[in-house]
């Protein structure tokens, strides 16, 4: 049973910066009114140390959730996030006073946001990534094939978990690629933390661009697994449906 089951409270968690701070108050109020949002094993957020959280992706306005999930888990999120979002005037400001790292697909400065991410989780900070991109074009709304960057990172720090977070409701009413927004009555918006994905087989293999799609595939196929449960309904089966921009190609994941 999915419910609102909160581990912050005062004097307890991982604290928060000035930039959080600031997000709590500015966002976390007006999006606690404006989506009904309910957790599954929200115990299963490490309370300290490192982690990889992967997510699927279903709406533009889902990452606001996830930040609100691992905030009410007693961490503090850092998104692994599109550099055009830094960009934007005051958005691109405060991702980086809350501490996001921005990534240039496809040029060395991919490699220095992978830094950037290791040195987080080598502080012992929290990382969250959506493997797919893009919010899925899968017709069902299945999390669909996805970049290599979340396996990159994985390979680059073997120790730390890789935890899958599966969510799915918002979209039902807020999906900017139909133009429908639709916030009465209020969205239900339910997240799942699940147990760590087991990457063991994977370990000191060469991270070559074959191992690297392997992990991925691994990944997004766990969270469509998780998926599945979330939505009550049977996994698919075969593989992920395939999505790329005009004029990509499938050398162009990251």
């Amino acid at each position: 049973m999915a419910r609102l089951a909160k581990l912050r409270r005062p004097g307890h968690g991982e604290k928060m910066g000035f930039g959080w701070r600031l997000t709590w108050f500015v966002l976390y109020a007006p999006a606690s009114l404006l989506f009904r949002t309910r957790y599954r094993h929200l115990e299963r957020m490490p309370q300290e140390g490192p982690a990889i959280l992967v997510v699927n992706h279903v709406s533009h306005v889902d990452p606001f959730l996830v930040a609100k999930l691992v905030l009410d888990a007693a961490r503090v999120p850092r998104f692994l996030a599109k550099e055009s979002i830094f960009a934007v005037p005051v958005v691109g400001w405060g991702m980086r006073i809350m501490g996001h790292i921005p990534v240039k697909r496809g040029t060395t400065d991919a490699r220095q946001s992978l830094a950037a991410a290791v040195a987080a989780l080598d502080r012992g900070e929290i990382i969250v990534l959506h493997p797919e991109g893009t919010v899925t074009r899968d017709p069902d709304g299945w999390p669909m094939a996805g970049k290599t960057g979340a396996a990159r990172l994985a390979t680059l720090v073997p120790d730390v978990p890789v935890i899958p977070v599966a969510q799915w409701g918002v979209q039902e009413q807020v999906d900017l690629y139909a133009k429908k927004v639709k916030l009465i009555p209020r969205p239900r918006h339910v997240l799942s933390i699940g147990d760590p994905i087991d990457l063991s087989a994977f370990r000191g293999v060469d991270p070559t661009p074959r191992v690297l799609k392997q992990i991925t595939d691994v990944i997004l196929r766990r969270l469509r697994h998780d998926v599945a449960e979330l939505r009550g309904l049977p996994e698919p089966t075969g593989g992920l449906f395939v999505w790329r921009r005009a004029g990509e190609t499938s050398s162009d994941a990251a």
